[in-house]
C-alpha cells in the first residue's frame, strides 16, 4: 500500500468483507505503533485522547490544527491505514467541513468520523439535511483530491439522550440512512452496547455498523456473528493508560513503593527500538 488512494481502498474494502475490523483508538505516535505492532490492520485516532494528551477537553475545543497535526504524526509513522476522528468537523457550515477534510486528506489519514452533534445544548444535533449536504461536502473534497475519503457518519442520538428513550432508535436509524444516501460508508452509533438494539440496527440500517464498545458491549466474536462490520475503542484505552500512569504515581508518592508498575512496564530497549524505526 505505497500510496495514500491505495490505502484508502483497501481501508474501504475492510468495511465489506469478513473479518470484523477492529480498530483500537490511538491519541499518539507511541500508542500507534503500539498497535500495529500487535497486529491491528487499520488505526483509528481518538478526538478525546488527542485532546486530553494535550491538555484540552473533549468536544471541539482544540484548535483544528492542533487536531491534524497529531493526525499527521499518526499517519506518518504507521504503514497501517489512519482513520481519523475530527469530531463534527470544527465549524458549523459547508466550508468548515471542506476545510477539515482537506486537512485530513493533507494529514495523510484515508478516513473520517463525522458527526452531527452541534455541542450546542439548544439544537444538539445537526438537521438531516444541514449534515447530509456538509457529507455530501465531505465526498467531494476526496473526489477531488483522488484520495476515496472513508466515511463513518456518526449520529449522537443515543449518546445525547435526544429526544424520547421510546423514538431515540427509529430516529437514529432514520439519520444513518440518509447519511448513506450521502456516501457515508460506514454507520456509527454510540452508546448502543445491548445485544438486542444492535441486532435491530443491523437489520435496519441496510449498511456497515461502527458500534463503540465499551462496559456491558457483547465480546468481538459476537458482534461479528451479529453482522456489526466494525468497532472501536474511542478513548477508553487512552483513559485506561491514564489511570496505571495516577495508580503508580500515587502508589510512588503515597507509598514509597513500586512494585504494582515496575513490572508491567514495556522494556525499554523495546520501545527505543520501536520508536526509532523510522528516525
Amino acid at each position: 500500500m505505497s500510496s495514500q488512494k491505495q490505502k484508502a481502498e483497501h481501508f474501504r474494502a475492510m468495511h465489506q468483507a469478513p473479518p470484523i475490523l477492529v480498530l483500537p483508538n490511538a491519541w499518539d505516535v507511541a500508542s500507534a505503533r503500539i498497535f500495529e505492532t500487535v497486529g491491528a490492520r487499520a488505526i483509528a485516532t481518538s478526538s478525546a485522547g488527542v485532546a486530553f494528551s494535550l491538555g484540552y477537553p473533549d468536544g471541539e475545543k482544540i484548535p483544528r490544527r492542533s487536531m491534524i497535526a497529531t493526525i499527521a504524526r499518526i499517519a506518518a509513522s504507521v504503514d497501517v491505514p489512519v482513520t481519523a476522528d475530527v469530531e463534527a468537523g470544527y465549524g458549523p457550515g459547508v466550508a468548515d467541513a471542506i476545510e477539515t477534510a482537506q486537512a485530513v486528506i493533507e494529514s495523510g489519514a484515508v478516513g473520517l468520523n463525522f458527526e452531527d452533534a452541534t455541542n450546542d445544548p439548544a439544537h444538539p444535533l445537526f438537521s438531516v439535511d444541514e449534515q447530509r449536504k456538509r457529507i455530501d461536502a465531505v465526498r467531494d473534497v476526496g473526489e477531488r483530491a483522488g484520495i476515496p475519503l472513508v466515511i463513518n457518519a456518526r449520529t449522537d442520538v443515543f449518546l445525547g439522550k435526544i429526544g424520547e428513550p421510546s423514538t431515540r432508535f427509529a430516529e437514529a436509524v432514520r439519520r444513518v440512512i440518509a447519511y448513506r444516501q450521502s456516501g457515508a460508508d460506514c454507520l456509527f452509533i454510540p452508546d448502543v452496547t445491548d445485544h438486542a438494539t444492535i441486532q435491530r440496527l443491523v437489520r435496519e440500517i441496510g449498511g456497515p455498523l461502527n458500534i463503540l464498545v465499551g462496559p456491558g458491549a457483547p465480546p468481538v466474536s459476537e458482534l461479528e456473528s451479529m453482522g456489526v462490520r466494525r468497532i472501536s475503542i474511542g478513548s477508553q484505552i487512552m483513559r485506561a493508560t491514564l489511570a496505571t500512569a495516577r495508580d503508580a504515581a500515587r502508589e510512588l508518592l503515597e507509598k514509597g513503593t513500586y512494585r504494582g508498575f515496575l513490572d508491567r512496564t514495556i522494556p525499554y530497549d523495546e520501545l527505543n527500538q520501536l520508536m526509532g524505526r523510522r528516525s
